[in-house]
């Protein structure tokens, strides 16, 4: 999947847990510097070759643990090979769950807990620091408060490569209907990283903070119904 536009590359990627390894799948595009020609994309990569870890990460979800299960493998290996890996998790896990949540918990009290439990998690996949925005579990809607949060984030981390869902599963087989707050994560966040990060005009206010546009080059989307490309995590988890 890429998106054709004249003078900007973008590799996109997508990721699926496996048994012996996160499955991805990328296409990247070539940068072509005239003005009014459209990206051209690249012939897809060997599904055997894994990408380079990158310099910097951002992976944004919207509960805390949505990343350890399903591309924690993958972020403790790059934090291994050197990548500065930040989380982010757009709530703070604070609607909990019926069957795991005691009945006399408050979203007022899990949301500590959980905040907690998300930076122990992180600490062991090597993780550098866990960002809260403090949205409501269970409600998010694809706002343009929230992509100005995300955008924020974007350019105040300036990563070189971003993490997240799919926004266009709404199931998985016959036993998992998608949370209707990872599709909005995942969402948001594709929306963040083009064009909101990368172009001046939009949230002006956010260049007064000093935050400049940032361009990201990879987006790994974790999730996909046809990966084609794996991270072995065998020996990392």
């Amino acid at each position: 999947m890429v998106r054709s536009e004249a003078t900007t590359a973008r590799a996109v990627t997508r990721v699926i847990p496996a048994t012996k390894g996160d499955r991805i799948t990328m296409t990247e595009s070539e940068d072509h510097t005239s003005t009014g020609v459209p990206e051209r994309a690249t012939p897809e990569r060997d599904p055997g070759a894994e990408p380079a870890a990158p310099a910097r990460v951002l992976s944004i979800h919207a509960h805390p643990d949505d990343q350890e299960f399903t591309v924690g493998g993958t972020l403790a290996k790059w934090a291994r090979a050197g990548s500065e890996v930040v989380s982010v998790c757009i709530t703070s896990g604070q609607a909990g769950s019926n069957r795991h949540t005691p009945p006399d918990m408050t979203r007022q009290d899990l949301a500590p807990i959980r905040e907690t439990e998300q930076r122990a998690a992180c600490r062991v996949l090597g993780i550098k620091d866990v960002v809260f925005l403090g949205y409501e579990d269970g409600a998010l809607e694809p706002s343009i408060a929230l992509r100005r949060d995300l955008t924020r984030v974007i350019r105040r981390y300036r990563p070189d490569a971003v993490v997240c869902g799919d926004p266009t599963v709404r199931y998985y087989g016959r036993n998992y209907l998608n949370h209707p707050d990872h599709r909005v994560a995942a969402d948001v966040t594709l929306d963040a990283v083009f064009p909101s990060a990368e172009t001046r005009l939009i949230f002006p206010e956010l260049v007064d903070e000093g935050l400049l546009p940032h361009h990201v080059g990879a987006v790994f989307i974790h999730g996909a119904d046809r990966p084609d490309t794996w991270v072995d995590i065998a020996e990392t988890l």
